[in-house]
This record gives C-alpha cells, sequence and structure tokens, in this order.
C-alpha cells in the first residue's frame, strides 16, 4: 500500500501535505490543459514535469516533427513562465545566448555601453538542435545550467528563477555535429526519449492539427507557485531502504565495481558517477510529490532510473556491435536490482 494511503509520516507537516495534495491536483489539472494541443506523449510530459519540479535541466531525443518545440512552448504557457527558444548553428556564438554590451545614446545625448540580455534570460529555455553549435557556444550554456547565472565581460547576471532548459539532439542526422561531452551531458537531469505516436494518436494529430487555430490554455500557475513546489519537493521524505537501492543501482553501472555484474563488464566502458543518485533522489521526489504521496516509494526510483542513468551510460565498440543500447542494461540492472532487494 503506498504513503498516499496510510497516512503522512510525522516529519511532514499539515501544511506539506496540503501543499502535496495541491501539486497532485494541479498537476493533473496540467495534464489535461495540455492535452487539448499535444496528442498523446503523456510518459514525456510526466518526466518533463518531474524535471521542473526537481529543478533540473533536460534532453531531449527525438525525430523531427515529433512537436517536441510545441510541447515545451505550451508547458510554459500553462504554467505562465517566459519561454525562449534558441536555435543551435555552427555560426551561433556564446554572446548570442547570453547577451552584450552594445554602445548605445542615452537621454542625456551621451554614448554609453547598455547591456543586452540574450534569449537565456528566461525561465524556461528550449536549446533546439545543441549538438549543431561548436563547444564554445555550448560551454556557455554550463554555468547558466549550473550556477543561474551568466558572466559577461567580467560583469555576473542572475538569471530569474525558476530556470530550466530543455535541449533537443536529433538522433537520425549527425554529420556537421559537434556531441556534447560527457561532462556537459551529465548536468542533465534526465534523457527523455520521444517516439513515434500510435496510429489512433496519428489520426487525431491530423484532425486537430489541419483545422482552425490552436486554443489558448489556461494559466494554472506562476514562477512563485513552482518554486515553492520545487522547495516542498526537496522536502519529500525518503526511507533509508530507498537510499540504498539507489546506490546498488548506481554503482552497479560501473564495471571497475565489485557489485557489477559479470555480463555487464564488456559492455559499459564509463558507468554513472555521483550526480546520477543526487538526481535519481531528486526524481523520485518530484514523481511522488506529483502522484500526492507523501515519501518517495520503490515504484518512483524506478519509473525515474531509465531517462536519469541512460545518458550516464557509455557502452563499448561490443555493446554497440550486438545492437545492446544503454536503456536495455538500465532496464536489466534496474529488474537484478530489485530481485536482490526482495531476497
Amino acid at each position: 500500500m503506498s504513503q498516499a494511503t496510510t497516512g503522512a509520516p510525522q516529519h511532514l507537516t499539515d501544511d506539506d501535505v496540503q501543499a502535496i495534495d495541491r501539486l497532485r491536483d494541479a498537476y493533473g489539472r496540467l495534464k489535461l490543459e495540455l492535452s487539448k494541443v499535444i496528442i498523446g506523449q503523456h510518459d514525456v510530459i510526466e518526466q518533463l514535469v518531474i524535471c521542473l519540479f526537481a529543478k533540473r535541466h533536460a534532453l531531449l531525443m527525438g525525430v523531427p516533427g515529433l512537436a517536441k518545440t510545441l510541447l515545451v512552448s505550451k508547458l510554459a504557457e500553462t504554467l505562465s513562465l517566459k519561454f525562449s527558444r534558441i536555435q543551435f548553428t555552427p555560426d551561433l556564438m556564446p554572446m548570442d545566448i547570453t547577451g552584450t554590451d552594445i554602445l548605445q545614446e542615452n537621454s542625456e545625448g551621451r554614448r554609453e555601453f547598455q547591456f543586452v540580455q540574450g534569449p537565456v534570460f528566461a525561465n524556461i529555455v528550449l536549446a533546439d538542435e545543441i549538438n549543431r553549435a561548436p563547444p564554445k557556444t555550448q560551454a556557455a550554456m554550463l554555468e547558466a545550467m549550473q550556477e543561474q547565472r551568466v558572466t559577461i565581460l567580467g560583469k555576473t547576471f542572475t538569471l530569474p528563477p525558476p530556470f530550466m532548459v530543455l535541449a533537443t539532439q536529433n538522433p537520425v542526422e549527425q554529420e556537421g555535429t559537434y556531441p556534447l561531452p560527457e561532462a556537459q551531458l551529465d548536468r542533465f537531469m534526465s534523457l527523455i526519449e520521444l517516439d513515434y505516436p500510435s496510429e489512433a494518436e496519428e489520426i487525431e494529430i491530423a484532425r486537430s492539427t489541419t483545422g482552425g487555430e490552436l486554443p489558448e490554455l489556461a494559466h494554472l500557475m506562476n514562477a512563485q507557485d513552482i518554486i515553492g513546489h520545487q522547495n516542498l519537493v526537496r522536502r519529500i521524505p525518503v526511507p533509508e531502504h530507498i537510499y540504498t537501492y539507489a546506490a546498488r543501482l548506481v554503482r552497479k553501472t560501473r564495471p571497475s565495481d565489485k557489485t557489477s555484474p559479470a555480463w555487464l563488464k564488456p559492455l559499459v566502458a564509463w558507468g554513472a558517477g555521483p550526480r546520477a543518485i543526487q538526481n535519481l533522489i531528486l526524481g523520485a521526489k518530484s514523481r511522488a510529490a506529483l502522484m500526492g504521496s507523501y515519501m518517495v516509494r520503490l515504484e518512483d526510483i524506478q519509473h525515474v532510473a531509465v531517462p536519469v542513468l541512460t545518458h550516464r551510460i557509455i557502452t563499448t565498440f561490443a555493446a554497440q556491435a550486438e545492437q545492446i543500447s544503454a536503456r536495455e542494461i538500465v532496464n536489466r540492472l534496474i529488474k537484478e536490482t530489485t530481485d536482490d532487494s526482495a531476497k
């Protein structure tokens, strides 16, 4: 039986319990509102919202035409957040993202430098095809993602909270791209993969998008509401056995660890680092709150494990030759770790 039905733990206040109930109800309304313009993609929406309330960033992977931009922009619309889209190209410069000082004439007729904000000054930033920009430009996003600030010409500017980067990559066309280094991939909490819609969903897409204009969506929250929910997520209790399960799962991804299974060692060159367990716990806390649970459950960890761990595992040539993906490896590790915990 889930904690949501057995009562709240003693270390959650009554206000926290009521806030969790409000967040669960708001999440239900959010899904209903987004369904007016987004057909399907229920798991994708859930993972995006989990990242948002965990105060983390996400990497979206999918072929063109799966409504990635529309989904992110409509999510920002329903949450009353400022949305910005950056199209990454090989000639994009760091100042095109962060902004720069421009010489302008003031009211007194004198010329002076004034800072003009770049598109990164938003609440939700969509970094479209981030692997098309050169490493120097990709690196300009690192400080913004990690510190929620940017430094331009020696001056530091704080980005408006809440702040979230959603970066997209096209898995099909890799020619002329600059793959993200592992250090930058690790700064994304989740790799969210979008797949093609079902036949019924595709028919509904054709029916709903070839008529009139898309409907206006209701504004369900504002920035202050979201910041409050992000703080609430941090207070969700985690049982000790959940910490143990998460640690064992992450450590098994490392081929050099003594707990790593024998079948994994020839398939994985590099496993997940300590940031993985941080994001597993945060993601599980966020999902628990969204589901209306007053405590993190094992199913919450299992639900976020694949998107959190997949992009943190580097497979070997042997795995690639056998067409064994990091996702398959993570799924097998989840099953084995769960079976071991049940003994």
